[in-house]
């Protein structure tokens, strides 16, 4: 039997309106809350650079989801915040996570598409990319019979979370699974830790597609503190191994489009450009200010606050300036993630600025 997500009243409603702010090409268009009646307070919120248009995705439908085919009979579903891919196949659907924010929308964009292919829309799969609730949250949707695909260390994050909404897999695997069903396969691969300790490469080689969650953001920047990822330097790696995948099209989890090879490599330049500066700025941002006005307070987390920020800015501000108006967002996480890989570089690689050995 499958579930309902408990939602509050009117959300679907809310979401179609959030889904029809997300076509107008501008950061601040890019909020929910502006489908909703303006208010005074709102006023006060920051102005960002306009969206790249480039970055923009097709236009969802009046139920707040676009759905469209990649190639074959593998297609993808997006309400603009997040992305699902399925194969229709002729056993049924394979479908590659679940994000909430798309919700029963899942199951009406396979019927959009069944009943057009004359396919059957059940799921008899559902693959996991990792664990994580963002994406695999409304996997409770779907029937108790469906076979639900992940790593093994997914299993083990999900027992541990005992969330209802992210039923168990009933299939796990360690380093590779080909999914071979109804004429239509799917290579399921892990390559270590990245985003999450348990997040997988899913390819599909007859339609030269890979999809990869949290890693790779076409034409925006990567989401705040470098996707909130737990191994910085294995995620970062995780970029290149999946541009060593034989692949055209690229289905990332995230936003509105899908993502070709030019995106992986413009991200890959933006972060070769952030690393950059970021080393230098940890050599060149002077920390005496902070030691001498923090340190007589005796308030030593002021002086890491302060020196880390100052650190943070000096190397986002020219990376920021290089990326508005090819990256969408690059004024919006790019302190965020300068910060992130400032910590990475102190406590990864071992470039501690002034916090090294003492002489």
């Amino acid at each position: 039997m499958s579930r309902e997500l408990h939602s509050p009243t009117g959300r679907r409603r809310f979401l179609k309106g959030a889904a029809g702010a997300l076509t107008v090409p501008a950061a601040a268009g890019l909020l929910g809350t502006l489908a909703q009646p303006a208010h005074a307070a709102d006023t006060n919120l920051p102005d960002f650079a306009p969206v790249p248009t480039a970055a923009v995705g097709p236009t969802p439908n009046a139920d707040g989801y676009h759905v469209g085919r990649i190639d074959g009979h593998l297609y993808w579903v997006t309400d603009s915040y997040y992305q699902a891919m399925f194969l229709t196949t002729t056993h049924g659907v394979v479908l590659v996570d679940a994000p909430p924010t798309i919700g029963h929308n899942l199951q009406r964009a396979i019927n959009d598409i069944t009943r057009a292919n004359g396919r059957p829309s059940k799921v008899t799969h559902l693959v996991y990319s990792h664990s994580h609730a963002d994406h695999i949250g409304a996997a409770g949707l779907f029937g108790d019979d469906t076979i639900r695909i992940a790593h093994h260390e997914t299993a083990r994050l999900l027992a541990r979370a005992n969330d209802p909404n992210r039923p168990l897999p009933t299939l796990t695997f360690r380093d590779k699974h080909r999914l071979r069903i109804g004429g239509e396969t799917l290579d399921l691969a892990y390559h270590g830790p990245n985003h999450s300790p348990d997040n997988i490469f899913i390819h599909a080689p007859e339609y030269d597609t890979l999809m990869l969650v949290d890693v790779l953001y076409p034409g925006w920047v990567p989401f705040k503190s470098l996707a909130v990822s737990q191994d910085i330097p294995a995620w970062i790696q995780a970029q290149h191994i999946a541009m060593d995948y034989p692949w055209n099209t690229f289905v990332g989890g995230h936003l509105g489009r899908l993502g070709t090879r030019t995106d992986g490599t413009l991200q890959i330049q933006y972060m070769n450009d952030l690393d950059a500066s970021t080393r230098n700025a940890i050599t060149t941002v002077d920390p005496t200010p902070y030691f001498a006005k923090y340190g007589a307070q005796g308030n030593s987390w002021a002086i890491f606050k302060t020196f880390l920020d100052a650190v943070a800015d000096t190397a986002a501000t020219p990376i920021a300036a290089k990326y508005t108006g090819i990256l969408a967002a690059a004024d919006v996480f790019t302190h965020d993630n300068a910060w992130t890989l400032l910590e990475s570089l102190r406590i990864d690689t071992g470039i501690l600025g002034p916090f090294g050995n003492h002489p």
